[in-house]
């Protein structure tokens, strides 16, 4: 018989209520790395719609080639920087210049 307890797996999950305001050095790799990706999807998609001479399969590789660059484009607006919602808000030092 085994005589160790098993804690039961617990369901409770640290959930971030804001995602945070620094991208790690893995994430901003995995990042580049769909950017790349669906990039070079389209790219290969084009490629080939104009090689193509059926117009049904031509209008099939041209509509992947659409999700490509949505998905590429909707990864771009998720690295825009956001306006502070209010009461989060981060403190920027002042900058004097000298005259």
């Amino acid at each position: 018989m085994n005589n160790q307890q098993q804690q039961p797996l617990s369901n409770e999950q640290n959930v971030m209520s804001q995602p945070p305001n620094i991208m790690s050095t893995k994430d901003h790799l995995y990042v580049t790395d769909m950017l790349s990706w669906n990039l070079l999807a389209m790219k290969k998609a084009l490629h080939w719609a104009n090689e193509c001479v059926d117009q049904e399969v031509k209008q099939l590789i041209e509509t992947a080639a659409t999700m490509h660059k949505r998905h590429y484009e909707q990864i771009l607006t998720h690295l825009q920087p956001h306006p502070q919602q209010p009461g989060n808000q981060m403190q920027m030092p002042s900058m004097q210049q000298n005259q």
